[in-house]
């Protein structure tokens, strides 16, 4: 390894350790790992500018707008009593039902906005009956990080593994002739969700008396402007569908997500005294964005560029390229368990596009069937991530709404008491059922190489 990689590997590897343990705040080390390594030469303030993803920034900035004015509605209000009231006042219950829908909204919506929409239905409970959010919130921070995976519009990797290999929507859900994604991603999905249904009954969260008996005859009292919530949900959702319509328009997904966040503000501004909208005031509306989370986001896509520009990740994929050509087993399994601690600590996008080209040529180069690899690839870089916040934004941000609402902070422990039984039971399960359908199949008597269909 030459000296400005390891250069470069012990700031990120410094950056992401200050970013776990939170000594200083997150935001702050982060963007302080990003100035070392610009400092040390690892790459010049303008490479550090371009290597942000100026158009997820856009999408968060835009999405989260529109979120906010959601969150005025009264709707998550609303959906809060009416899930509570379908719990029966079983809090652990409620926090599970809220917690498992996160994960198939995500499917179709960025997992950052589903925490940003739920959060305030968990908010609205915790206020009238006193339990702590913060657990609830990371629940739904690792819920919604989960089941992007799952279906090709939710998140940023199966629409890489679309641009690499071509496989489209119901490839998804059912390839070569036996379950994908979709099916073993919520297998696993719910053996997790009920694992943490226990988890919560074993809680202090079991000890909250609720009394429910006017909930459901109160909950539409909280929609205080119908006109305004119809405005909101027709935009957000019109937005939603042209974001998912993405290749029918040709343009980027912040561009269509600015315009329908533009869109809402002009309906306010030139309709909202004609209709009697009332909308909050839109300056009042930017100071509730958590300016703090995008700036995590920005800091985070430069350390993982300065990583990249002196080619760290190509040196992981090169380790790993023997494993593959050795075994199929093992190369999956080498694979796996290789990709979810890595992804734990580096926001994934990077090393998963890297690692589906090298999976590609290597298939090509060899005649192996690629798809064990790219599964395994892209599933172990969805449910790894969960392990820490530098892997997963969306549990930097669900960690900082639960503890802003709460007045206080989480520990490392407490963190990791969530993260790492969520992580580990997930892990183990969808490899369990993955070498179930996908790996053994495909194996050879022998146990070396892998058979194209």
């Amino acid at each position: 390894m030459e000296s400005m990689q390891t250069i470069a590997l012990a700031i990120f590897l410094a950056t992401v350790f200050m970013v776990v343990v939170r000594w200083i705040d997150s935001v702050v080390a982060a963007m302080v790992g990003v100035v070392l390594m610009v400092m040390f030469g690892v790459m010049t303030e303008e490479q550090a500018f371009t290597f942000v993803d100026w158009n997820v920034i856009a999408i968060l900035v835009s999405i989260w707008l529109l979120a906010g004015y959601f969150g005025k509605t009264g709707i998550p209000e609303y959906l809060g009593e009416m899930t509570l009231d379908l719990s029966r006042g079983n809090v652990p219950l409620f926090v599970t039902l809220i917690g498992g829908l996160s994960g198939f909204i995500s499917m179709f919506i960025d997992n950052v906005v589903v925490v940003l929409m739920l959060a305030p239905v968990v908010f609205h409970i915790r206020k009238m009956y006193n339990f702590e959010a913060t657990g609830a919130i990371l629940f739904i921070g690792l819920c919604s990080n989960f089941m992007g995976t799952a279906l090709l519009l939710g998140d940023l990797p199966p629409q890489m593994l679309h641009s690499v290999t071509g496989i489209e929507f119901f490839g998804f859900i059912w390839q070569d002739g036996r379950p994908s994604s979709f099916f073993i991603l919520t297998l696993t999905y719910l053996v997790v969700v009920t694992f943490f249904y226990f988890k919560f009954r074993a809680s202090a969260m079991a000890n909250v008396e609720l009394d429910t008996s006017n909930v459901a005859e109160n909950a539409e009292s909280h929609i205080k402007n119908p006109r305004f919530a119809i405005v909101v949900c027709v935009v957000f959702a019109l937005t939603i569908v042209a974001m998912a319509l993405r290749e029918v328009f040709g343009v980027l997904l912040g561009y269509i997500a600015f315009s329908g966040a533009l869109l809402l503000v002009l309906v306010f501004e030139i309709f909202g005294q004609r209709w009697k909208l009332d909308p909050p005031d839109l300056e009042g509306m930017l100071a509730e964005l958590d300016w703090k989370a995008i700036g995590f986001y920005v800091a985070l896509f430069a350390l993982v560029g300065g990583l990249e520009s002196v080619h760290i990740l190509k040196i992981v994929a090169a380790w790993l390229v023997p494993f593959f050509e050795s075994s199929l087993l093992v190369g999956v399994s080498v694979l796996y368990w290789v990709t979810a601690p890595i992804v734990g600590v580096l926001e994934h996008d990077a090393y998963i596009l890297t690692m589906l080209y090298v999976i590609r040529d290597l298939s090509a180069a060899n005649g192996m069937n690629p798809w064990p690899l790219y599964w395994a690839l892209v599933w172990a870089g969805t449910l790894g991530s969960n392990l820490t916040i530098a892997g997963a934004p969306a549990l930097y941000v669900a960690l900082s709404m639960g503890e802003k609402e709460d007045a206080r902070k989480w520990s490392l422990r407490e963190f990791l008491q969530f993260s790492v039984p969520y992580v580990v039971i997930s892990l183990v399960v969808c490899y369990i059922l993955m070498l179930l359908i996908w790996v053994l199949p495909y194996m050879e008597e022998s146990g070396v190489g892998v058979v194209i269909n």
